[in-house]
């Protein structure tokens, strides 16, 4: 393919390369290839070219006899090399020197600049300079790194969004190109408005399993919560007994985990396995009611029947009980426990949560033997979160149902049980000397609703 000089190389530096076009007729008809942000093709040697971006174009008027003499410099930084003509690497390691001819860019070298190979090989769009030309990028690379895609309302955020996934699964035209090719990767896409699912639903006879949820069908069981966010949704940090709450809150959950979990050692606060948060409350509201017998011998909650309390978790978590009424008179002394009435705004803040039943999916989520959810179970909960249930390669979590008060929680919540999955089976692969097989990506739409620049609890997963 025959080349037009354009100019000449006056000046070589690492980080800057400055082009002469000495002719105005030469730099009018190709302006528009020398606009900033456009390539230019340096020769070096007798085959390779060093291909630059402009990043400014300056232009100098020296009159000769009453008439303009324009020359125009062109700065530019060199990005690569074209290897005999033919293949774009990137990178350069020698620079031109004074004097090497410059040409301008053409489609033809455009498309072996951005062509695709096997490493990049993953469709992109086109790019700007010529809308002609495809582009792609390294998937691997592109996908395992966090990206951002923003803009102003209106601007097509979501649709881009849409379309860089749908290309991901190989949706085309409402076909899916991977019919019967579903591997192990997995993209969970939390949609805040409900606008994904319409991009991704497509007929029967396309065979996509796309794994939907939303607060209807969503299991999140409120245990696999970590102790900052179990107080951030029933403990008011403002209020001023809020230390006494939280250290009775944390003491019956540690005792319920234990009373459910017998086999499992060393017990914490934090760790991941059942306990019921209703047997929880009742604790909590006992400790409120409860009243200590000073009889001699005693020293000891006592309930009305009599029956003297030794140890807190062997009754408190069954039911709630009345208890003797305060008293000093001899015969009949007692007074209140160390948390007696201290409890009545944290017991009320516990039965509202625990009776809304738009918090249902994850205060009272169910199996489908209307049993609630338990330790054994976490394996199904994860399920549904990649997609295994079904061999779905897209889950979207539609959030537009949820509570905006849990909203923050739930997202958190979501994202750190993938990514601890995601930490734990990696690490169990490279033990078998193995890389992992089952990559996932989180996709957040409008992110900053609920991972903003905070450090509460809710946030901080």
């Amino acid at each position: 393919m025959s080349m037009n000089k354009i100019g000449q190389v006056i000046s070589s530096a690492p980080n800057s390369i400055l082009v002469e076009i000495a002719d105005l007729k030469i730099f009018e008809e190709n302006k528009r290839c020398l606009q900033v942000g456009r390539y230019l093709k340096i020769a070096e040697g007798n085959s390779d070219f060093v291909i630059a971006v402009i990043n400014n174009v300056k232009g100098v008027n020296t009159p000769e006899d009453e008439k303009p003499q324009w020359t125009f410099v062109i700065e530019c930084q060199a990005i690569g090399t074209l290897v005999d003509g033919k293949k774009f690497e990137r990178g350069s390691i020698l620079l031109p020197v004074p004097t090497e001819p410059v040409y301008a860019v053409d489609k033809d070298t455009l498309d072996k600049l951005f062509v695709s190979d096997d490493e990049f090989n993953f469709p992109f769009g086109t790019i700007s300079l010529n809308r002609e030309s495809p582009f792609n990028i390294n998937g691997d690379r592109f996908f395992g790194k966090h990206i951002a895609v923003v803009g102003s309302t209106g601007s097509g955020k979501s649709c881009t969004v849409a379309k860089i996934l749908q290309d991901v699964v190989g949706i085309t035209e409402r076909k899916n190109a991977n019919i019967g090719k579903q591997n192990n990767s997995h993209i969970i896409i939390f949609d805040i408005h409900a606008e994904y699912g319409a991009a991704f639903s497509l007929g029967e006879d396309q065979a996509f399993t796309l794994n939907m949820l939303g607060i209807d069908n969503l299991k999140l069981p409120y245990w696999l919560m970590n102790s900052e966010e179990l107080e951030s949704m029933f403990i008011e940090s403002n209020e001023l007994n809020s230390h006494n709450q939280v250290s009775q809150f944390k003491q019956a959950v540690i005792l319920n985990k234990e009373k459910h979990n017998p086999d499992v050692q060393e017990m914490t606060y934090d760790t991941p396995v059942y306990f019921s948060i209703d047997e929880v409350s009742r604790y909590i509201e006992n400790m409120n009611r409860e009243m200590i017998s000073r009889l001699e011998g005693e020293n000891v909650p006592k309930l009305s029947d009599g029956t003297l309390v030794k140890h807190r978790k062997d009754c408190y978590f069954e039911t709630i009980h009345d208890f003797v009424p305060q008293s000093t008179a001899k015969a009949t002394k007692a007074t209140g426990g160390p948390f007696y009435g201290q409890f009545h705004r944290f017991v009320s803040r516990l039965e509202t949560r625990l009776a809304d039943k738009r918090l249902k999916f994850l205060l009272h989520p169910q199996k489908d033997n209307g049993e609630p959810y338990e330790t054994g179970d976490f394996e199904e909960i994860m399920k549904q979160f990649l997609g295994y249930l079904n061999k779905a390669n897209v889950t979207i979590v539609d959030l537009s149902g949820i509570p905006f008060e849990v909203l923050s929680i739930t997202v958190s919540l979501i994202s750190r049980l993938v990514f601890d999955f995601c930490f734990h089976y990696s690490k169990l692969r490279h033990e078998k000397e193995s890389l992992n097989d089952v990559p996932v990506m989180i996709v957040c739409e409008e992110a900053h609703n609920y991972v903003p620049q905070d450090a509460s609890a809710q946030y901080k997963a």
